[in-house]
């Protein structure tokens, strides 16, 4: 029996999937990687499979699994390579699985969340979806099944970070959160011209490296909007006490403000593997190869509140929240739509916006009660942001 714990990344050749792999492989005698997922990028996998010689790699789909699986056999690596959904929800339940890395961008990332959260994993959340459309549902889940919920994003395991580590004392304690933003790229520009702006100056962030629908997020805000609701339910907070601030220089990643009207911060360079190395080592704490900060070259820490005009996505974060159960879900899937139209160039920049508010005025929302009702729901949405999108195509 090894005393590693044994771990599975799901979506392991994205931005957050490698930083998880690279802040493993500084620590060896700590962690075994169990299994790997991706979409379609065989080649990746094929190369971290080489690595970190994982028992089991999952594909999205037969074309890629097939192309993975020779790659291997050719390389004589013994993974089992695996397809489809149904394999990563296996994968995170499996009883041999302690810590699941749940990185899959979008609503595909709600199903294996949910079977590592009924299972009692260890469930390191950089899939900000499984909350935004699972909602409390999702968080019932994490309660009956025992699991241990570790935010990942920056924001949230900074906030997790500033907080007693007594849970049941929160929300005595806690006045509001306040989650920083960097303003993405656009954050000083004429609101006027983002109509024209192109899917390369959206992706180009001036602090993270991401990948492109987070950048897009990044750009419109929509990232901070998720990141609300996010929060709402992470950590049982009523929306009123959640603060979006716009902190260009991504140092204090997140706030606690307390009754007594003091403050507490966590702050640290941008790097993720910050925030990743924390989940796997909670409570305690290890390396994560990224820079310490030097106080010292700190010109200076610069705060605003963020402009309504120039980011007309956050606000849908408040008004969902305090909509029918399941409204936010119908924002997320509106939004992943109205973002990939953007990136095929199909609509204007300015356009996701508009998408997403019509999208939320023509669906129907009643509380779902299970994963089926979540999806349908999601399927709904989608279906209605692409209708809304066909008049506006270019």
């Amino acid at each position: 029996m090894t005393d590693k714990q044994r771990v599975v990344v799901l979506g392991s050749t994205g931005s957050i999937g490698n930083s998880t792999l690279d802040v493993i492989s500084r620590h060896p005698d700590r962690f075994e990687v169990y299994a790997l997922s991706a979409a379609t990028r065989a080649k990746e996998m094929a190369e971290q499979c080489f690595r970190f010689r994982p028992r089991f790699a999952v594909m999205a789909d037969a074309a890629a699994a097939a192309a993975l699986a020779e790659i291997l056999e050719i390389n004589r690596i013994d993974t089992e390579v695996l397809q489809g959904p149904q394999a990563l929800a296996d994968l995170a339940r499996d009883p041999q699985v302690d810590t699941v890395m749940a990185a899959i961008v979008g609503a595909a990332g709600l199903a294996p969340c949910l079977a590592a959260a009924r299972a009692g994993k260890r469930l390191l959340l950089a899939n900000k979806e499984a909350l935004v459309v699972g909602g409390a549902f999702f968080m019932d889940a994490v309660r009956e099944g025992g699991a241990t919920l570790l935010p990942i994003d920056s924001e949230h395991s900074a906030v997790f970070q500033s907080l007693p580590a007594d849970r049941s004392t929160w929300l005595d304690r806690i006045e509001k959160v306040i989650l920083t933003a960097s303003g993405g790229p656009f954050r000083t520009r004429d609101p006027a011209s983002l109509r024209d702006v192109t899917p390369q100056q959206a992706c180009a962030h001036p602090n993270w490296s991401m990948g492109r629908k987070i950048s897009v997020d990044s750009a419109t805000m929509m990232n901070k909007a998720l990141e609300v609701i996010e929060a709402a339910y992470l950590f049982g907070l009523q929306p009123a006490q959640i603060e979006v601030l716009i902190h260009p220089q991504s140092v204090i990643h997140s706030m606690v403000q307390y009754r007594d009207a003091s403050v507490i911060a966590q702050l640290g360079t941008p790097d993720m593997r910050v925030p990743i190395a924390y989940g796997l080592s909670w409570p305690q704490r290890m390396t994560s190869g990224a820079s310490a900060l030097d106080f010292s070259k700190l010109s200076a820490l610069t705060f605003e509140a963020p402009d309504n005009t120039r980011f007309p996505g956050l606000a849908l974060a408040w008004q969902t929240l305090r909509a029918t159960a399941g409204t936010t879900a119908v924002l997320n899937a509106a939004n992943e739509v109205a973002v990939e139209a953007f990136l095929g160039g199909r609509i204007r920049f300015d356009q996701i916006f508009a998408v997403n508010d019509a999208t939320l005025s023509a669906v129907e929302v009643s509380k779902p009660g299970s994963l089926e009702a979540l999806m349908d729901l999601d399927a709904r949405a989608r279906a209605r942001a692409e209708a809304l999108i066909k008049p506006l195509e270019k």
